[in-house]
């Protein structure tokens, strides 16, 4: 399937980011197949004939690939309805409960689908890199903690990509985050755990997004930043997903097999 060929549907087509995705569909020179929002009649800026539905039924049936940055209580029903019509998924929700995970990887079985927590290629490596340092720099020596800042709108702390980060450390250690993530201390806390993944955010502005892990010992200490200055970043990041998911058999993938990084 050439570029030009391949159609592309946005679920929240409304949003910042979809209206990102709107521009970096259309330059990319593919076709914008439609979006989903929750008021359809009230989207404006877009190209003449291209459709709004309320439901992902709809525009997963007229799409190659649906790019999907909505919430994490639309993503059971989406993927089944992606699933349903054979409609390859680009996903960029993150705080998934077990349950809305599991419908994610049995739609995996059906179609392919890339899911990350950032589609910046930066974070990707700052991710892949903090693995390899997770499992080269011992967890007795090194204390990790991961700082995030966002602006004031956000909502949900430690971000998802400040998770993402530390699920990388976690998996280089060989351990589950969930074991050893501390995060929010206030208060008379006591001394830190040794082996522990720390997590601090921060909110203020109209910061994008900033993340640094620090892997700190007795005598050194080492720094992984990344900044994200606009959020176009992840709208191009996206849609260089679609194009590579689309033509893919069934599965699940990360941003990691976009860029092409070989396995650790």
């Amino acid at each position: 399937m050439t570029e030009k060929s391949l159609r592309i549907g946005i679920a929240g087509i409304s949003g910042r980011v979809g209206q990102l995705l709107v521009e970096e569909v259309q330059a990319a020179g593919a076709i914008l197949a439609g979006g989903t929002a929750r008021k359809p009649g009230g989207v404006v800026g877009l190209p003449e004939n291209v459709p709004v539905f309320s439901d992902m039924a709809s525009l997963a049936a007229i799409s190659d690939v649906v790019i999907d940055f909505t919430h994490a209580e639309t993503v059971v029903p989406h993927a089944q309805s992606l699933a349903q019509h054979g409609t390859a998924w680009v996903l960029g929700t993150t705080g998934l409960s077990a349950e809305q995970s599991a419908a994610v990887y049995k739609a995996a079985q059906t179609i392919a689908i890339v899911h990350a927590a950032n589609f910046s290629p930066g974070v990707t490596l700052v991710q892949r890199l903090a693995q390899m340092m997770g499992r080269a720099l011992p967890a007795e020596s090194y204390d990790v903690e991961v700082l995030e800042m966002h602006h004031r709108q956000k909502v949900d702390a430690p971000s998802g990509t400040a998770l993402a980060i530390g699920e990388a450390v976690a998996q280089g250690r060989g351990v589950a985050l969930v074991d050893v993530k501390e995060s929010g201390r206030d208060g008379h806390t006591g001394p830190r755990k040794t082996g522990a993944i720390g997590f601090a955010a921060l909110r203020g502005g109209q910061i994008v997004g900033e993340h640094d892990v620090l892997f700190t010992s007795a005598d050194e200490q080492i720094t992984l930043s990344h900044r994200a200055f606009d959020r176009r970043i992840f709208a191009t990041g996206a849609v260089r997903a679609a194009f590579w998911v689309e033509g893919h058999a069934p599965g699940y993938f990360g941003m990691e097999d976009v860029l092409g990084l070989p396995p650790l």
